[in-house]
Order: C-alpha cells, then structure tokens, then sequence
C-alpha cells in the first residue's frame, strides 16, 4: 500500500500493527491517543487505509505513529469517530480535513451546517454560474501586486455586468472612461437571483479570505455632465499598509 500524502519521520512502522488496540499518534507535532477500531470506523476512509492491518506508515522517536500533516484540527476528527459529535467551531478547517482524510458521514454532515450549507448550497452555487470567477479573482490580485511597488494602495477597475444587456452596452460604457482606464476586470453576466452588490460582495470575501484587505466603491468618471453615465464600473482598492 502506498501513502504518498504522508512523509517520513523516523523509523518505518513494523509490516503489521502492535496487537495493542491503543494507538498513539504524531499529527504534526499534536499527539492523540484513541483505538484501532476508532480509526476503522469508516472502512473506506484514509485513516481506515492506513491503519490496515500492514500498514505503511513512518514513527516518530518516542515510537509514535506519524501523520505528516498539520493536527490542530485532527481532535475534531477523532472526536467524530469516537462519538459522532460535531465540532460547534472551526467548521471550515475541520471539513477540510474531512475531505482530506475521506471521511464521508463527517463530510455529509458538515455539509449540512448552516455556516457550510449557505456556502456550498447558496453562494458557490451562484458563482458557478458566473463565467471565471475564479480565475478573474486571481488576475485582480495578481494586477494589485504588481501595481504595489512603493504605493500604499493598488487600485483596479472592474465592471460588473449583470443582465445581457449590461454586456451588449459595455463597449459604449468603455467609452466613457477616462484616458488610462482601458484595463478593466469584468465580471458576469450570469442567469441566477443574486445582484450585483451580491457579486461584489462575494468578490470582497473571497481576495480578504486570501489575507488582502480591500474596499470596493462605485467608479465615477471625470466627465462632464454631458456625457451618459454608467453604474456597472467600480473600483477595487487593495491596501498594503
């Protein structure tokens, strides 16, 4: 059996496990100590895996098994299996490990938590149907960086279209921008109830979960009264210090 995710540490473990049904472990320098049958619980889980009855996995010093991999949530895990309780904190971090260690009724469940249900159900429901979301989120912060040198704040222009009509408007919209404001970051459209201020939102969340801090207000273009104004543009404005 091969455990690629989990690193050497130490000496390798014996071909079988201890007949002991304690088991002792290392999880990244946290130290947990349960049962054999606790970390069977769910068969086709990873920890099931690599606590089989040959099991490929590294000891620390003290003889330990060794989990390469941060364990500040890993007692949330394990309390999972002793007695199918669920974590009242942290729910985000522990779910990644449940996915991490396939923990599928944990996973379920957590997924069922109104902090993950309105995440998963609601909001990465509605991005999906944003064309590159993503990838516009990563063009935003890769631009701030590099417009960052000896300046305290980047700001970057982005358009928010909505309805189809909002895209087929954009290049008169364009138009109206002052000189040097040609690089715009767009976002949409999309088909599904949430508003622009929801997408904006959303894009505030998802740079400021990534540690930026940002402020996002309406564009005004310095044009006279004369010319048509349009509310899809906004400036996004990254501060570094």
């Amino acid at each position: 059996m091969s455990l690629p995710d989990y690193k050497s540490s130490g000496k390798q473990a014996s071909s079988a496990i201890s007949p002991s049904p304690v088991v002792h472990l290392n999880v990244g320098g946290y130290l947990f100590s349960t049962t054999l049958s606790t970390l069977r619980k769910h068969p086709d889980s990873k920890l099931a895996e690599l606590f089989s009855s040959h099991p490929k996995v590294s000891t620390d010093g003290q003889g330990r098994f060794f989990i390469d991999r941060d364990g500040s949530h890993f007692g949330a895990v394990l309390e999972f299996l002793r007695s199918e309780k669920l974590p009242t904190e942290n729910i985000r971090e522990v779910y990644k490990e449940a996915v991490h260690y396939k923990i599928k009724p944990l996973i379920k469940r957590l997924e069922e938590t109104p902090e993950l249900f309105g995440e998963l159900v609601g909001r990465q429901q509605f991005l999906s149907k944003v064309r590159h979301y993503q990838e516009n989120i990563e063009v935003l912060i890769r631009i701030a960086r590099a417009e960052a040198v000896a300046a305290r704040r980047s700001t970057i222009l982005i358009a928010v279209l909505q309805t189809e009509e909002d895209l087929g408007s954009y290049g008169d919209a364009k138009s109206t921008l002052e000189a040097g404001k040609e690089s715009v970051v767009t976002f949409g459209p999309w088909k599904a109830g949430p508003s622009a201020r929801d997408l904006l939102d959303c894009v505030k969340m998802d740079i400021e979960s990534r540690g930026y801090k940002v402020n996002i207000e309406p564009h005004h273009p310095e044009r006279g009264f004369l010319f048509k104004t349009y509310d899809i543009f906004y400036n996004l404005t990254f501060t570094w210090w």
